[in-house]
């Protein structure tokens, strides 16, 4: 029985068709709210092959709208993306570095394209399956928000949604920040909904499961190059630096090198430690742990901080990638320009173009673009 505690309020709520988003609209029924269902179509080049599903996606939304009950409407923004999203994800990739494109939909395409069309529709509030949580606190001049990690830290998705800020905060709800994923999982077979079982989405819709060198290849310009080692030899041709990324170990075609063998006839393992883009080299390692592949400190751009100024410096805790421990930290003085993070452990092949992304607690305060 649906508790009648948010009469009126309407929430527009982002339905991708997957499980999360489903139950999240479902629990915010629940809740008492007005809800309104809204697919975005963010991608229109061949998405009718094997490796997009917004067809089938948008199939699964509707029928999960009328399970639930609620109206739901596709609204298309693949404009919108490949000007804003895609454009800087060639640009990234072609100056060898590897962009994180989650990040950047997500501030400028669910919570910016998407925000702006829920408001046209009325919309107190939007709301996505995304696993955070969002924290008003009070103030003498106000409210301020507070981006902080799911309870669930296992699927905690703060570090996708660290470049949000004040207004985008303000405005938007994350139901399934305060339950385990297993738990949503149960809701929805619970409720019966056609997609209870559906496998969970990795990557973005334009990749999806395809493979990525030939997807960049319809983009971007191959360019052969050698493969180095740190002693100088080469012992390889890459297809073009934009195609590889630092801590690599797979799809570089230099296995079993010759006077690289071990006693058992086997070689090494090889990783990307470095690209040098002016002479088109990429430089490879032996070995996990190669000093070439560890950092005890990074510098990083295009920041981006949740309360709109930087934190003060001291220490805290930061994850160069998405699927990492919180590692502990000393931020230095951080300007518009960007910061400076000192590790008291080595980092393991911290990537030029994914995020930093800084914690205090599980609080979220923001980050900024490794350079």
């Amino acid at each position: 029985m649906s508790q009648n505690l948010h009469p009126k309020k309407r929430v527009v709520v982002g339905m991708s068709g997957g499980v999360d988003s489903s139950v999240t609209a479902w629990l915010l029924k629940q809740q008492g709210y007005e809800v309104v269902g809204l697919f975005m179509k963010n991608w229109e080049d061949d998405d009718d092959s094997e490796y997009c599903s917004t067809r089938q996606d948008w199939l699964d939304a509707a029928s999960v709208a009328d399970v639930v009950g609620v109206d739901i409407e596709a609204v298309n923004f693949a404009s919108e993306y490949k000007d804003r999203v895609f454009a800087d994800f060639l640009r990234e990739y072609s100056a060898g570095r590897t962009p994180n494109p989650d990040v950047l939909c997500n501030a400028e395409i669910k919570f910016k394209a998407f925000l702006d069309h829920a408001m046209t529709l009325g919309a107190d509030h939007i709301a996505t399956g995304h696993y955070a949580r969002v924290r008003a606190v009070r103030e003498p001049d106000g409210e301020r928000f507070e981006l902080l990690k799911a309870l669930d830290h296992t699927k905690d998705q703060s570090y996708f949604l660290h470049r949000l800020n004040q207004h985008q905060l303000s405005r938007t709800l994350f139901p399934l920040g305060e339950i385990p994923k297993t738990e949503v999982r149960r809701i929805a077979l619970e409720i019966g909904l056609p997609n209870a079982t559906k496998k969970d989405s990795t990557g973005i819709c334009f990749i999806g499961e395809r493979p990525f060198r030939s997807f960049l290849n319809q983009y971007l310009p191959t360019q052969p190059g050698p493969i180095v080692t740190q002693k100088g030899k080469k012992i390889g041709t890459h297809h073009g630096l934009s195609f590889y990324t630092l801590g690599q170990r797979k799809g570089l075609g230099i296995g079993g090198v010759k006077g690289h063998q071990q006693a058992d006839g086997t070689g090494p393992v090889w990783y990307v430690a470095r690209k040098d883009i002016p002479s088109n080299t990429l430089y490879v390692v032996e070995g996990h742990e190669h000093p070439w592949l560890l950092s005890d400190q990074l510098h990083a751009g295009q920041v981006s901080w949740v309360a709109g100024h930087p934190p003060a410096a001291g220490a805290y805790a930061a994850k160069t990638r998405y699927r990492q421990s919180d590692a502990a930290c000393v931020l230095a003085d951080s300007t518009p320009a960007g910061f400076t993070l000192s590790f008291s452990e080595s980092q393991w092949a911290v990537t030029p173009g994914q995020s930093a992304v800084l914690y205090d607690g599980d609080i979220c305060l923001g980050g900024g673009i490794i350079t």
